[in-house]
């Protein structure tokens, strides 16, 4: 356990799978207390299981589907956490869903109705119901999962594109709102190609094993939320690239 987030509060979407979870790991091994939000609570008991077998923060687990909640859910929430905490000191939006993959002109509307509500309004109603908890903190901050095809279009991958663009959206938006007037930052992370279920089901056929672990991106999902990162603020970040300035960063502090 180290100390870069000791004391902070985080909120992870999706964590009971892949990146969310790595990263509720990594967060708790940096000394945050971390609110995991999941659907599947056997899955967020076992990452829960897995953080206080370690003797990190003991997490809060709150279980979540966001193909149904409604806007009510998510305010109760936010109201929930600033009666049990002083402020939420980060918020990682990471769940969302994949999807059919095809052309537009044979795309379930049931499929893009229920793509758009996980991975744009949901996230809408949510950092919208804990922007007064984020608002308490002296150094908020606000990372949102995008995708290489919500920065520039690629035929056949629907609604997920289109969610990922209005993912990029939402955060620059949101950043300019709060630029000059909020000490929370911003920002959108493209993970790239990680070996999760979500790459399995787009690249069937591909070797998970040439891949990068989602273990392996968590120094920079670590360092946006830390102090280190108070000048980044409004970006649509590469994790490659973000990594390698990390690195830079440490080897220069040493």
């Amino acid at each position: 356990m180290s100390d870069q987030l000791s004391g902070k509060l985080i909120l992870v979407t999706g964590a009971g799978d892949g990146i969310g979870k790595a990263a509720a790991l990594a967060y708790a091994q940096q000394g945050a207390t971390v609110i995991l939000l999941g659907r599947t609570q056997a899955k967020l008991e076992a990452v829960y299981d897995s953080i206080v077998g370690q003797g990190l923060p003991e997490p809060v687990i709150h279980p979540l589907d966001l193909a149904s909640a409604t806007v009510d859910d998510y305010n109760l929430l936010g109201k929930s956490i600033l009666e049990q905490f002083p402020a939420l000191d980060g918020l990682l939006h990471n769940a969302s869903v994949l999807g059919a993959l095809g052309p537009i002109e044979h795309y379930p509307a049931e499929q893009w109705t229920k793509i758009m509500q996980i991975n744009v309004n949901a996230m809408f109603m949510l950092t919208k119901a804990l922007l007064p908890a984020l608002a308490k903190s002296d150094d908020g901050r606000i990372l949102m999962t995008s995708s290489s095809v919500g920065r520039k279009g690629r035929a056949y991958w629907g609604a997920y594109a289109v969610s990922k663009f209005a993912t990029e959206g939402l955060m620059q938006v949101l950043a300019e709102e709060l630029r000059n007037t909020s000490s929370i930052r911003v920002n959108s992370i493209n993970p790239g190609a990680t070996r999760t279920e979500m790459r399995r089901a787009a690249y069937p056929a591909e070797d998970p094993a040439t891949l990068p672990t989602a273990e392996s991106l968590m120094p920079a999902y670590v360092y946006l939320m830390s102090a280190q990162s108070r000048a980044i603020h409004g970006e649509a970040l590469d994790i490659r690239e973000l990594l390698a300035r990390v690195q830079n960063d440490h080897a220069s502090a040493n």
